[in-house]
């Protein structure tokens, strides 16, 4: 049978033009698929314990059957909920310059007595060398069905009105925003903790990657690690969860937030409590 191979990040550079369409024997799930790669890429320089494997554009864990056509993304560590129709969250991937204040005012309604603002600039600096500027690619179709499945989260598990999720892909220069996060609710308390979780869960869960150019060459970032439900390291025969439960059950893990917010400033503006 015939699948059609993609790579993103580092593994796009290893893999080559070994991308593309691949034949495997009928019956191959994805660890025979990946036990191919593995033969294509020299060394042990992949990061093939901690990559996630969707297949059209679903999570799936090792043990998935391929079927002929299908579409296998192999994604390196990145950087449910209720009815999307009763809110109307803006969820965008841009490669124009993202600029707060054409995004902020439109959400903004009069019951909103707090917006905080998640604002990822790019430093000049990284590892003690200097910045030149970033390039960010994604696997595009997936990682806005992922950045609404996280507002659906967030919705869900947070009593705010309203959202915005914009990321930027391409070359960013420094000075410039990768990710603006906005949340909108009646309280800060709400807000602050959802503009968390949200930025917390799509550096883990949103396939967007990042490269970083330096004067003296350049590399792919270090990303967080996928949660384990999501990677493709051994599971027990058996209790593999199905992609969609897994996906959303990697979110919903997340919905406390984790501490520490890097390389951005955190805004927030309060009318009333």
């Amino acid at each position: 049978m015939r699948v059609t191979l993609l790579a993103f990040g580092i593994l796009r550079d290893q893999l080559g033009s070994s991308a593309g369409p691949l034949d495997l024997p009928a019956g191959s799930t994805v660890r025979d698929l990946l036990d191919r790669c593995r033969t294509l890429v020299p060394g042990n320089s992949a990061p093939w314990s901690s990559i996630a494997v969707a297949v059209n554009q679903e999570y799936v864990p090792a043990t998935h059957a391929l079927a002929e056509g299908d579409e296998v993304a192999l994604l390196p560590p990145v950087s449910g909920g209720k009815d999307l129709s009763r809110q109307s969250p803006l969820i965008r991937l841009v490669r124009e310059r993202i600029i707060p204040h054409d995004i902020v005012p439109a959400l903004e309604r009069r019951e909103d007595g707090a917006i905080v603002l998640f604002d990822g600039v790019v430093r000049n600096h990284s590892r003690g060398r200097k910045t030149i500027y970033l390039e960010y690619e994604a696997y595009e179709e997936m990682a806005v069905a992922q950045m609404k499945l996280l507002a659906a989260q967030a919705f869900a598990d947070f009593p705010i009105r309203n959202l915005a999720i914009v990321h930027r892909l391409g070359r960013i220069e420094v000075g410039e925003s990768s990710v603006l996060i906005a949340v909108f609710s009646a309280h800060r308390a709400a807000a602050f903790d959802a503009c968390r979780f949200l930025i917390d869960t799509l550096k883990k869960t949103v396939p967007i990657w990042k490269k970083e150019f330096f004067e003296d060459g350049a590399v792919w970032a270090q990303g967080d690690p996928f949660p384990d439900e999501l990677t493709t390291a051994a599971k027990a025969p058996g209790k593999a969860a199905s992609p969609s439960r897994s996906a959303k059950s990697a979110v919903k893990s997340h919905a406390k937030g984790r501490a520490g917010s890097k390389s951005a400033s955190t805004r927030q503006r309060e009318r009333g409590r």
